[in-house]
Parts: structure tokens; C-alpha cells; sequence
């Protein structure tokens, strides 16, 4: 039976004989004595392997080569070299898989870019499969949490034919002929199609979640969601994923707590259960992580109005490429000088201008903002976005008449309005930014297994 190299150095018997399998990351031979590195996936460093001339597992070393897969049968014993405290002696190694000498993982460091158009290979990489373990990882305490706190876990569809955000970027889903489809005032007759009408890969399971919330009180999404945004960025991507939860009976400072709550325990859960690949992170790619995440999982999450936010912005002697001004959204480097600057530590913002906000988003007495909410941590700005529920079906009505939003499409959608309705909370965070956010990762492309943005969906 294998044994996964994670727990045979943590829990193996030193003199026992156990059977390893995986690939193998460097080979060595020094007098006699190979020396051969393999890593299975469970851990950053693999483990070393030993065997010497005499031995019959020697036999097998000129076949062996980065990248090939091996399986190995031998002894855990004490490594007298430094670099890690017991390797194994082999007794019997056998090449399950061959690799040649076009293998693109050699020594050398490879850039990020380049390990991009091997995406196939990349996961043997130290970095990436740093990356993929931790996103693993995150994901089981996203439920962990959210199980802990008795929210309902809801798969929300991935086809619809609502637009949440209501940007119009939706992938279309049609089984049409898409050179001769049927058409109906010279445009495609969607009631013909396999729906019946126009439909498109979503891009937030908000709404359903929200019908879900007037039923069980508290649930979450987590699901893929999509965009058909031409956009390049680090940070953007056309497939990612969300986590949404929504609750019922609360207002938006409800939601405020619970995102704090959220972020704290994820913050702490990868500095105390992900710690050797966040070390890795610390030491490899943005040094200084540990302390940084150790500050906001520590840090009192201050609660700033918006308003007060664009008077602290206009009063400061920054110099901002953006304008500063009442009734515009803030950008990424607004948010990131009032966390860093201002604040200097994670800061909620509360109650935006109604005019940039979502038809949903429940109006305050004012007039002007409504009860919506975005947490900010420094080095990225915004992480989590969020707002009360515009629960008044009159007024949520209005709002969308004010938009231009038709009424029939969303009719379920108001119908929770007609009966039983309540206020009701929630926010989103996006996965991938998540994980950047926890690694120091600096592109979205790299802490999803198969990144698809414009022009890219070769695997």
C-alpha cells in the first residue's frame, strides 16, 4: 500500500519499511550513492531517497530522470546530511513512468509566464503546487466555517436567464444554429432555442441564494460564476469562483460582522494549518506575507461612512490618478491608501452613493446612498463586497423602473417581496482573489488550476 510522504514524515516509524510513489524532482549519484528527490503532492519538499552501488535498487538509477514516476519500497531512517531529518533507504525502486530529456521542468527557475502555457504541467512545480495545496485547503475551511455557523450550503444554477449585476457581460448558452439561426425581427429567436429563451452562464448566484435566505435563514454559494469581460488585468478572469453567503433578519452591520468574522478565520486558518507552504510563500514570493496576514487575522476592523472616506481622501496630500469627489466609486488606489494610510489595517466602507450601486441594494433614509458595505485590507483594497437587501417591494420596484430593469424576467425575484419578506444581508468574495491575497500571488492566472481569460482556453 502507498503512504503518502506528508504523513510518513510525520508519522512514520523510523527502521519500518514503507512504499512510496511519485515523481521524481532532481537525481544525483556521488560516490557511489544516488540520491534521488521525489514529491507526491502532500508536501512542499518530497523526500530524498537513498540507494547505494550495491544495492539492488541501484540497478535501476540509469533509467531514472526528472519527471519520471517511480514507486519505491524501503526504510525510513535518520539523514545524517541537513536539509530534512529522516529520508528513505530504498530497497526495490521501480520507473512506473518514463520521462525524457524534453521534460520542461528541469532545474532552472522558470518564470510564471512560461509555466502559464505549460498549465498541464505546472502543478509539480514548488510554487504552484504551493498554491493548489493552499487553494485545496481554503476551500474545506470555507465550509468548515459557514458548517460551524449552521448556514445551509445552496448549489445555485450555473445557467440563467437573469443578469445580477445587470452589466449585460453574460456568456450565452444556446443550442441555435449559430450560422443560420431562426430569427424574429431580424434578430435570433431565442423561444425557439433549448430554453425557450435567451440564456448565459451566471455571473452571481446572489438572487437565488436570496430566495433560499426567505426559507433557511442562513446559506452560502460557493460555484463557479463567469464574465464575458474583455479585460486583460491581474486581477480579472473570465471563469472564477464565489463564495455568497446571504442571512435573513439581519441589516448591514450584521453583515459587516459576519464578513470580519469570515476573514479573521481564514486568515488564521492559513498561518496555523497551511503553515509550511505559507512560509514558502513568506520566503519565496512576497516577503513579509506572514506578518501582513498575521496583522489583519490581529487588527480591529475599523467602520468608516463614505462620505467621511472621500473627506479624508480630498484632505490628504496624495497624489491620485483617479478623481476624488462625492457620487464616484473609489478605485484600487483609494482603497488601498485609506487601509494603508489612513487606517493602516483593514477598513469597512459603509453606505455608497445610490446612483453607482446594484438595483437590489436596499435605499437608506437619505435618499441618496443605500446600505451597502465593501471590507478593504491593505496591499489589494477591496476583498469583500457587500450590502442590505432592498426587502420593500414597492421600492424595489421603483428602483428597477428608475434602471430600466424589466420586471418580468426577475418576477420570482419580486414575488419574495409579496410574501414573507424580511430584511435580509449578504456579500461576496471572490476565491481566486482570496487566494492571492493569502500566497502574495500577483496574478489571478496563477492560483486557478486553468485560467481562462480572452483568447486562452487551450486545456
Amino acid at each position: 500500500m502507498r503512504t503518502v510522504i506528508k504523513l510518513l514524515l510525520s508519522q512514520g516509524v523510523t527502521g519500518q519499511t514503507y512504499t512510496l510513489s511519485g515523481w521524481v524532482r532532481s537525481v544525483r549519484i556521488s560516490k557511489g550513492i544516488a540520491f534521488i528527490v521525489i514529491n507526491d503532492g502532500s508536501n512542499l519538499g518530497g523526500i530524498q531517497v537513498v540507494t547505494e552501488q550495491d544495492s539492488p535498487a541501484f540497478r535501476e538509477i540509469s533509467r531514472i530522470s526528472t519527471g519520471c514516476s517511480l514507486r519505491i519500497c524501503g526504510s525510513l531512517v535518520t539523514s545524517p546530511s541537513a536539509g530534512q531529518e529522516r529520508e528513505l533507504r530504498a530497497e526495490t525502486i521501480t520507473v512506473v513512468g518514463s520521462s525524457d530529456e524534453d521534460y520542461p521542468l528541469q532545474k532552472k527557475r522558470h518564470s510564471f509566464e512560461y509555466l502559464r502555457d505549460i498549465a498541464h504541467l505546472r502543478p509539480r512545480s514548488n510554487t504552484f503546487g504551493a498554491v493548489f495545496r493552499m487553494r485545496s485547503r481554503l476551500a474545506q475551511a470555507i465550509h468548515l466555517f459557514f458548517s460551524d455557523n449552521n448556514f445551509l450550503y445552496v448549489h445555485t444554477p450555473i445557467i440563467t436567464a437573469s443578469d445580477c449585476e445587470g452589466a449585460g457581460e453574460l456568456f450565452r448558452v444556446s443550442t441555435l444554429d449559430a450560422a443560420s439561426p431562426p430569427l424574429f425581427n431580424d434578430q435570433p429567436d431565442f423561444s425557439q432555442d433549448f430554453f425557450g429563451r435567451k440564456t448565459g452562464l451566471t455571473v452571481s448566484g446572489q438572487l437565488e441564494g436570496e430566495l433560499f435566505a426567505l426559507a433557511f435563514s442562513d446559506i452560502y454559494t460557493f460555484g463557479p460564476t463567469f464574465r464575458a469581460e474583455n479585460s486583460n488585468t491581474p486581477r480579472h478572469a473570465a471563469e472564477f469562483w464565489m463564495i455568497e453567503p446571504e442571512m435573513a433578519f439581519a441589516d448591514l452591520t450584521d453583515d459587516a460582522d459576519l464578513a470580519e468574522k469570515f476573514i479573521r478565520y481564514l486568515c488564521r486558518f492559513a498561518l496555523e494549518e497551511c503553515s509550511e507552504d505559507m512560509a514558502f510563500f513568506d520566503k519565496q514570493i512576497e516577503h513579509g506575507l506572514l506578518e501582513r496576514i498575521r496583522k489583519v487575522a490581529e487588527a480591529d476592523f475599523v467602520r468608516m461612512e463614505y462620505g467621511e472616506a472621500i473627506e479624508r481622501l480630498q484632505k490628504s496630500a496624495a497624489s491620485f490618478s483617479y478623481p476624488v469627489e462625492w457620487g464616484l466609486d473609489l478605485q484600487t488606489e483609494h482603497e488601498r491608501y485609506i487601509t494603508e494610510q489612513i487606517v493602516g489595517g483593514p477598513a469597512f466602507i459603509l453606505n455608497y452613493p445610490r446612483d453607482i450601486k446594484a438595483f437590489y441594494m436596499r435605499g437608506n433614509s437619505d435618499g441618496r446612498t443605500v446600505a451597502a458595505m465593501d471590507l478593504l485590507v491593505p496591499k489589494v483594497g477591496e476583498i469583500i463586497g457587500g450590502s442590505q437587501r432592498e426587502e420593500r417591494l414597492d421600492l424595489l420596484i421603483a428602483r428597477m423602473a428608475e434602471l430600466g430593469i424589466a420586471r418580468e424576467p426577475l418576477w420570482w425575484y419580486l414575488d419574495s417581496r409579496r410574501w414573507g419578506s424580511c430584511p435580509h444581508a449578504g456579500f461576496g468574495l471572490g476565491f481566486e482573489r482570496l487566494v492571492m491575497y493569502l500566497t502574495g500571488m500577483e496574478n489571478i492566472r496563477d492560483v486557478i488550476p486553468f485560467p481562462r481569460t480572452p483568447r486562452h482556453a487551450e486545456f
